[in-house]
């Protein structure tokens, strides 16, 4: 479906998914230490052998659109639960395990750093998904509601800036 955005006058076909390549606590260690202190893959990523991430999307229904808005961010896991995790890596039979995002998601004013999720594993070499807790924080509402896709175009123009 095409769509005349409001935001840079542009005809766009496909709303296009937001990702985060690096957990953000990634970036607090000291750009000369990163490779000896990190394992980071497109996936995981590990910090001192001691704090452990996966890569997953948080979906965005977005009304009157059979596709969902993505977000691709990192959350926590725990030590146990990242090498279940990593040892299983294509299939929905395990989990959901509980995580801390650990993705800034720019747009909302609320931060969105340390909120609490689950992931849901899937099979197929798809990325799990995250589901946050249900709360009154903006991007919880919105992944419960949905959002209008003119809001998601506003979304993927702020990170095109």
């Amino acid at each position: 479906m095409s769509y005349r955005c409001r935001t840079c006058g542009e005809l766009h076909d496909d709303l296009p998914d937001i990702a985060a390549a690096k957990p953000d606590h990634w970036f607090t260690i000291p750009e000369a230490e990163r490779a000896k202190r990190s394992q980071l893959s497109a996936d995981r990523c590990v910090i001192d052998n001691e704090d452990y991430f996966i890569r997953g999307v948080i979906l965005i229904p977005v009304h009157d659109q059979e596709q969902p808005f993505g977000f691709g961010v990192w959350v926590s896991q725990s030590r146990e639960n990242f090498y279940t995790y990593l040892h299983n890596p294509d299939t929905d039979e395990i989990g959901p395990f509980f995580g801390w995002l650990c993705t800034r998601i720019r747009n909302y004013a609320e931060d969105t750093l340390s909120l609490k999720t689950m992931a849901h594993f899937r099979s197929g070499n798809l990325r799990p998904t995250i589901e946050l807790e249900p709360t009154d924080h903006p991007l919880a509402v919105d992944q419960r509601n949905g959002i209008t896709l003119e809001k998601a175009w506003e979304i993927v123009h702020y990170y095109q800036k």
